[in-house]
């Protein structure tokens, strides 16, 4: 049988991908230290303040000690107040409530299967909590499709409770996805012991489940949506299957009043042995029932598939709570899969989907991949060879979007969109280049269209593209680049805005080469049935010139309603290349609060600061970081969600005796806030 593997520690996994280096896992901004700063800095034994995404033991640790860069903990002795990284690793983005449109291609199905999700980002420890100075992640955008993100990892070297860091969560949040951290018991080929099973389940006098009660602690406190258990060491008895149900029905129980939820992978059955079943039945069953979801073995049949549905309808339960687990981590898009018997093309879908592993999309591509190569990749993924879900590809692979309606978060005002994925060469504010550090920081990705991308033309189809070479904000737009021969539709985001009189849509342009029209479609119904178009209503945004320029398009005259769909048509001869920076729709002037009370908390040596402040009142999107130097200079430093922020590898510049923060409140529309600032001495 298959069985879900560690992603780092004491045993070898089934490849070696090196996730990141400490150069690439170090701070936000790269600066190399003078040499009068260097000898100084020798002279301090600089102090780690870099934190790192949460990982425990439920409660005895492993003999022996850590290896370099681990942190042995027990999750049984945690408590919120003791924890010196909570500030960075609480997710502070609500979970979006989204809609199902109306399907955008025949092929793709809504309210039946679904997909989960199981991605390891980095490695268990060393994992930073707010990003990196590195492009090279796995920026996922295409939430669409997705219902649940398990945040995998764990190893029985490093710790086998692993909670989701906020970036993570704050991106999921915005498209509606919820994540679950992941309780990793190791098969004991993989250095699992039978102790920490029984650590996770053991109950006190009172008969509580201290664990239990820590898991919903942690979940609530870090802000992410509950757990993924994986129960994987051998050697158990039918006593320890009733105490890891038992287990179960009380994580369940506790987190309900959250909104926590619990999947079980189909490993223990009733007897407490690990014993994979492919499929739910008889042994696993009550497992299933003591849970939200199940994650099925890799190893079903069209009967496993089929059987298993139908046992879960029997359960009066919903067959789509089941995920039929397909292995992608190897072979990405080449996998084999039996797709008629989980998505068939002439029937209802017999159950969900489970992915594990699709970060093959950035781990199979050299060393050297590029943020483009990787959404090249991640795109052909998710939507086929096509790259346009409303032209469903054929082939072996069965992308999501040939199956899977997508839904969105987009339905209130202000929406602003920069096309930021979340990772960059370079971050850019109002077209101009803020900082040349290449980053990442999921937490700061934009609701991206989920549709990519719906091209509608009688002529030459062009390329259509997140790029990274240029950006009016954050570190990507959408490019268009090919010879127009006919207009061209772009579809964007699918949408229930309420229009009014005073409803105006921003759009943030510039032409590269080639001069082009640009009018904004909107949509103010959906096509009777899937598959068919959008109709839009076109109205000018323009002839833009080569530099950034912003189009405000008045809506006024299509009457009040609800906007169902955002769209650019553009029109032109010849080769073009056109850039979309910024899609901002607003009916009134957006006001940003400012952050007080900034401090920073810690520093060292060598140019590592915490800093934190209060936030601001009123709704902001995140805030940003930047150091003021002496000419007035400001230098983008980083952007999170939180309250906090983590920063090193700077250092003085020549005389400069302090140096000087400050933060300011970004809101929906982009539009930020006074800065509050303050100074620390070299």
């Amino acid at each position: 049988m298959t069985q879900l593997r560690p992603t780092s520690g004491i045993r070898p996994t089934r490849r070696t991908v090196v996730l990141g280096s400490a150069a690439a896992a170090a701070g936000l901004l790269a600066a190399s230290v003078p040499a009068h700063a260097a000898t100084e800095a020798k002279k301090k034994a600089a102090e780690n303040l870099q934190p790192y995404a949460s990982y425990w033991f439920p409660d005895s640790l492993p003999a022996g000690s850590p290896g370099a860069g681990i942190t042995w903990r027990s999750l049984k002795t945690w408590t919120p107040e003791s924890d010196a990284d909570l500030a960075y690793n609480r997710s502070t983005v609500p979970l979006a409530e989204r809609f199902t449109p109306v399907a955008v291609s025949t092929t793709a199905r809504a309210g039946q299967g679904r997909i989960a999700s199981l991605v390891s980002f980095e490695t268990t420890a060393s994992n930073p909590s707010q990003g990196a100075a590195t492009a090279d992640y796995y920026a996922l955008t295409h939430w669409a499709y997705i219902d649940e993100l398990v945040f995998w990892g764990g190893s029985s070297g490093e710790g086998i409770v692993l909670a989701p860091n906020a970036p993570v969560v704050d991106a999921a949040h915005r498209n509606g996805v919820p994540v679950i951290g992941n309780i990793f018991l190791p098969p004991a080929a993989y250095g699992g012991q039978l102790q920490w099973t029984r650590d996770l389940v053991q109950q006190d006098a009172l008969g509580r489940f201290p664990i239990a009660e820590k898991l919903v602690q942690v979940a609530t406190a870090y802000g992410f949506d509950g757990w993924f258990v994986n129960a994987e060491t051998g050697g158990g008895d039918p006593a320890l299957a009733a105490q890891m149900l038992a287990f179960l029905k009380e994580l369940k129980r506790l987190g309900e009043p959250h909104g926590l939820r619990v999947t079980w992978y189909d490993s223990m059955i009733k007897n407490g042995s690990v014993v994979w079943q492919d499929c739910l039945n008889a042994e696993n069953q009550d497992f299933f029932q003591a849970s939200d979801t199940m994650f099925l073995n890799f190893n079903w049949t069209p009967g496993d598939l089929s059987s298993s549905g139908a046992l879960a309808q029997n359960l009066d339960r919903d067959r789509y709570q089941l995920w039929a687990g397909v292995d992608v981590e190897a072979s990405g898009w080449n996998k084999s899969v039996n797709w008629e018997a989980l998505f068939p093309s002439g029937g209802s879908h017999v159950t969900s989907l489970g992915f594990y592993r699709p970060e093959w999309t950035r781990n199979h591509l050299p060393a050297d991949r590029t943020p483009g190569q990787f959404h090249a990749a991640d795109d052909q993924f998710w939507t086929g060879t096509s790259l346009d879900p409303s032209r469903p590809s054929s082939g072996s692979w069965r992308a999501p979007a040939t199956a899977v309606a997508d839904r969105s978060t987009v339905t209130s005002l202000p929406f602003g969109c920069t096309f930021n994925t979340g990772h960059g060469l370079k971050w850019y504010e109002d077209g101009a280049a803020r900082s040349d550090a290449a980053w990442n920081q999921l937490g700061l990705q934009d609701v991206l269209p989920g549709r990519r991308w719906v091209v509608r033309t009688t002529g030459n189809r062009p390329t259509v593209t997140l790029d990274f070479a240029d950006a009016w904000r954050g570190g990507s737009s959408v490019l268009v680049d090919g010879t127009l021969s006919a207009p061209v539709v772009i579809e964007l985001h699918a949408t229930r805005l309420p229009l009014s009189a005073d409803t105006v849509v921003s759009l943030a342009q510039r032409a590269v080469s080639g001069s082009v029209q640009v009018e904004l479609g909107v949509a103010l119904r959906e096509p009777s049935e899937a598959g068919a178009p959008l109709t839009y209503s076109f109205l000018s945004a323009g002839t833009p010139g080569t530099g950034w320029t912003t189009a405000d398009v008045r809506l006024s005259s299509l009457g009040t309603g609800t906007i169902h769909g955002l769209a650019v048509r553009l029109t032109g001869s010849g080769a073009v290349k056109w850039r979309l920076g910024g899609l901002l729709v607003q009916d009134a002037e957006e006001s940003v609060a400012t952050p007080t009370g900034l401090k920073v908390d810690k520093a060292s040596g060598d140019g590592q600061f915490r800093l934190s402040w209060q936030g601001a009142s009123g709704r902001v999107r995140q805030y940003e970081l930047h150091r003021v130097l002496a000419d007035g200079t400001r230098r983008y430093l980083t952007g999170t969600c939180a309250n906090a922020a983590y920063v090193k590898g700077l250092a003085a510049e020549q005389g400069e005796r302090e140096i000087r923060f400050e933060v300011r409140s970004v809101g929906e529309l982009y539009s930020t806030s006074a800065a509050v600032s303050t100074t620390h001495p070299w």
